[in-house]
């Protein structure tokens, strides 16, 4: 099969930084809050490019979230970014009450998200943000894939009114969309047609979950991959037609089994349609620092993992028949 991964690779949060310079341009509303990390985020390229709606909140989340919250509540459209461990935990309570309960229009980008923080420390991972964030009632929580699909998520995040998470990854990642690419809010796409089993991934896991395919069908297994970039609000109809397609299904993120998107589909099948079901995820476990390969291979969702799950799961599937 043709690779559906360009061996070009881009990083999330380039991308992130000169599209929020672009629309802070041509916004008025557009604000750029940071939290002391504008040249990891790259929410610097504001500071640089438009430095009148650059905001430096210094190390205090709390606080940079209320200030968004008060910014918002008087009609601009503040950006908060900041490492995802930072903004899920430590300021989750002024993003419940302030943010999310008046449903007001505050955009937040979790960046560094996962595992792979280029070894800054087990206390700038994050593990946690989409079971945190899903939880939240008027939250909407986006997880791209690649650099293309990061600008066209911005792009649908200024035109929605409401709050919106975006957890964002640190490292280039291979471009799966093209220039034509339109991000469609609450929907899956369905980047490979499979028979045999589905894989259901999202954000930096769905790259992973593409190679994982590609070896896959070396070995003569038939597998459909479909990306979920809305974690929520989900695409219930995309799921139950994957269980109905092929009978068994295997999730993949780079976030715990627990709360994410594993529990996510785990909840639509269930109700709607149970087959046989496999997660790709961090375990039970506390993260540690480390090189990516290792930090992959150790907590078991690299490739390599998503195919030992995938067998896994279709001898569950012939099992059930």
């Amino acid at each position: 099969m043709k690779s559906l991964l360009s061996k070009d690779q881009v990083s999330m949060r380039d991308v992130f930084g000169e599209t929020l310079l672009k629309l802070s341009l041509e916004s008025d509303k557009v604000y750029a809050i940071d939290g002391d990390l504008a040249n990891s985020t790259k929410i610097d390229a504001v500071a640089k490019g438009n430095p009148s709606r650059f905001l430096q909140m210094g190390i205090a989340e709390q606080n940079m979230m209320s200030v968004a919250a008060g910014l918002a509540a008087t009609g601009l459209q503040p950006w908060a970014a900041t490492f995802a461990a930072f903004l899920s935990k430590r300021a989750i309570d002024q993003i419940q009450v302030q943010i999310a309960q008046p449903k007001l229009d505050v955009k937040m980008i979790g960046a560094y998200s996962g595992l792979l923080t280029g070894v800054t420390g087990k206390t700038h991972q994050s593990l946690e943000d989409i079971a945190i964030f899903r939880s939240l009632a008027n939250m909407v929580v986006l997880a791209p894939a690649d650099s293309t699909e990061v600008g066209r998520m911005m792009e649908f995040a200024h035109k929605y009114e409401g709050p919106v998470y975006m957890r964002l990854a640190r490292d280039p990642y291979p471009i799966i969309f093209n220039e034509d690419y339109h991000f469609e809010f609450g929907k899956a796409v369905h980047l490979k047609e499979g028979t045999d089993i589905t894989i259901i991934s999202t954000g930096t896991q769905t790259s992973r979950s593409l190679a994982a395919a590609e070896q896959l069908e070396a070995d003569g297994i038939s597998v459909a991959v479909i990306h979920m970039p809305t974690i929520k609000p989900l695409d219930k109809e995309a799921i139950v037609k994957a269980a109905e397609n092929t009978g068994v299904i295997v999730t993949a993120e780079e976030h715990s089994i627990y709360g994410g998107l594993g529990s996510a589909v785990a909840e639509v099948l269930v109700e709607e349609k149970p087959v046989p079901m496999l997660r790709v995820g961090v375990k039970d476990l506390n993260s540690e620092s480390a090189k990516n390969d290792d930090l992959l291979e150790k907590y078991e969702i690299s490739s390599g993992h998503i195919v030992k799950r995938v067998k896994e799961a279709l001898t569950k599937k012939n099992s059930s028949i």
